[in-house]
């Protein structure tokens, strides 16, 4: 049975049904999934039932599959999953619900920013796989951007000054602009700032991007103060309403997205008081991605 692919809007995110990720899938199968994909960027697959491993081996095909940005941090031994999952829960280690101010509640609040996993890395990320396992009665959506759609709307002359600016990527600038800047030597090592075009093709289609995240906190040759005012002004206008879809999570959603053309963030639920379990698989985008082969970095991607 061929699967079923519903818009959302004419070219960003999807509903796909009729497939149970729970089975690997054949190869008819799989590419009618990554042409969708390739279309609109973003595919919710509902009700699905996935153990980690079925999930990761679905994510698996769409790429080498990144490990945790926790194994980087002063407590990185403490995981409450696997490696491979990004351990998007409101929980510590030992399964509770975190309190105000526990250090990864707080490193992870940046989380609620605009940004584009693994920017900060390399390689960056190219697929993002998010499973709902539970979900808080009220809030804690997830919105989505799209690049591809927002560049196209730019102006001439914008385009034209953007082609060849190079920024500077990195987990320290996200999280220093919500007041976290308490890294460890060792983090800040691991944080080194990468350099990401805010331009990019995307192979598939052969659409311009935008590139852009909260991760970025320098573009070179320009001012800081002025770097900052040109990420915020296409941040804004990346956003508006007519790019932007909105995920009201159920149990049982399977959520992907392309990190290359997409923005996201969670929105606000009262995340000390409603537990909420959600578990992200991610895969390297190619290492040559950017035109220059670059090298492997030890961090793994987390947002």
């Amino acid at each position: 049975m061929p699967i079923s692919v519903f818009p959302v809007t004419e070219r960003f995110a999807a509903e796909v049904g009729d497939l149970d990720l729970s089975q690997p899938l054949d190869a008819e199968t799989l590419q009618a999934v990554r042409d969708a994909f390739a279309s609109y960027a973003v595919v919710v697959f509902p009700a699905q039932q996935l153990t980690i491993e079925q999930h990761l081996a679905f994510a698996s095909t769409f790429g080498p599959l990144e490990t945790t940005v926790r194994l980087n941090m002063r407590d990185g031994k403490k995981l409450r999953v696997r490696e491979e999952i990004a351990d998007i829960a409101n929980f510590d280690a030992q399964g509770r619900v975190w309190l105000k101010n526990s250090r990864v509640r707080l490193f992870q609040m940046a989380n609620r920013l605009w940004h584009t996993d693994s920017s900060f890395k390399a390689p960056s990320a190219y697929a993002s796989l998010l499973y709902a396992r539970s979900v808080a009665p009220i809030g804690g959506h997830t919105e989505f951007a799209d690049l591809r759609a927002a560049y196209d709307a730019l102006p001439a002359a914008t385009k034209e000054r953007l082609h060849g600016l190079i920024a500077e990527h990195s987990l320290i600038y996200s999280r220093g602009k919500l007041g976290f800047t308490t890294f460890t030597p060792e983090e800040k090592v691991a944080f080194t700032p990468v350099l990401r075009p805010l331009v990019r093709r995307i192979p598939e289609s052969g659409r311009d991007s935008l590139y852009i995240a909260s991760h970025i906190g320098r573009i070179r040759g320009i001012e800081d103060a002025q770097a900052q005012e040109l990420v915020d002004e296409l941040t804004s206008h990346a956003t508006q309403r007519q790019f932007v879809y909105t995920h009201r999570w159920r149990v049982g959603d399977l959520v992907m997205w392309d990190n290359r053309c997409t923005m996201h963030r969670g929105t606000e639920f009262e995340d000390t008081r409603w537990p909420r379990d959600m578990h992200r698989a991610t895969t390297s985008d190619r290492i040559d991605a950017f035109g220059t082969q670059e090298q492997p970095s030890a961090v793994a991607a987390d947002y």
